[in-house]
């Protein structure tokens, strides 16, 4: 059996695509002028889509630890993106967050504006294909995340 080298695993193409898609929407975030980054993106979407969300579970989410969870909601909330709010869980206080008019309306321009860069990326690739690499990939994922030990 041939010695396989680190750079010949999926561990290291995930790596490698997932650092040039991080670059890939950081630039084209700036290009567009969104006035958000891809990760404030990522926790607003997140948000929008599971409303009333605390931020222990938006941190998991997006896995994120909760001290960068706080500083992204911080941001968001600055920009009058989300708005928080205490309310009970478990017959415990805590805050949760909400999305606002205005952050709905950068979700949708976001989407407007990022649509045709995401359907040219993905361009080589019918609905079918992207599909099961979506789904190939959230079962890899599900399996790594089986195994790694970390407290979020």
């Amino acid at each position: 059996m041939r010695k396989r080298h680190y750079i010949d695993t999926i561990y290291y193409d995930l790596e490698l695509t997932s650092n040039i898609m991080r670059n890939l929407g950081s630039q084209l975030f700036k290009q567009l002028e969104m006035d958000i980054t891809p990760v404030e993106h990522a926790a607003l979407d997140t948000i929008f889509c599971n409303s009333d969300i605390c931020q222990r579970d938006l941190a998991k989410l997006i896995f994120k630890d909760r001290a960068n969870t706080g500083r992204i909601l911080d941001s968001l909330e600055s920009k009058g993106l989300i708005t928080r709010f205490v309310d009970t869980k478990n017959n415990r206080l805590v805050r949760k967050m909400g999305i606002t008019s205005k952050g709905c309306r950068k979700l949708r321009e976001i989407h407007k504006k990022v649509e045709a860069y995401s359907e040219e990326i993905g361009a080589n690739f019918s609905v079918d294909e992207i599909d099961q690499l979506q789904a190939s990939l959230r079962k890899f994922r599900e399996n790594v995340l089986d195994k790694l030990k970390i407290q979020m």
